[in-house]
């Protein structure tokens, strides 16, 4: 089991995060979903406040370049282990930075490495 924050989660079914939070749930990790507006994903708050505890595994991205940049410092302070820089979220300044860090970077898509076993 690997705790998740989801960042960019959102309350539309048609949206990559909200499929994201929900297959993580499917596959029992722990899922933390954040985002700007208040909702939820099934049964799953989306958490408006940036998380307190600093045990995450790992960080998925569901947010475009330009709107990492406020995130940023946030996530290198949680310490995860690795970032998931889903399609259209690839940022390759930031993902320096985090493998600088000690942080694994990834452009992969969460859905895939959740189906073929590589989460």
């Amino acid at each position: 089991m690997k705790k998740t924050l989801v960042i960019g989660a959102s309350a539309k079914p048609d949206r990559y995060a909200y499929i994201a939070t929900v297959m993580l749930g499917e596959y029992k990790h722990e899922v933390y979903p954040f985002g700007l507006k208040e909702g939820a994903i099934e049964n799953v708050t989306i958490k408006t406040a940036w998380p307190t505890e600093t045990d995450f595994d790992t960080v998925t991205l569901y947010l475009n370049k330009q709107n990492q940049k406020e995130y940023t410092d946030k996530i290198i302070a949680l310490k995860p282990k690795r970032v998931i820089f889903n399609p259209g979220t690839e940022n390759t300044e930031f993902e320096k930075t985090l493998r600088e860090k000690g942080i694994e970077a990834l452009e992969a898509c969460t859905l895939v490495l959740l189906r073929t076993g590589q989460f």
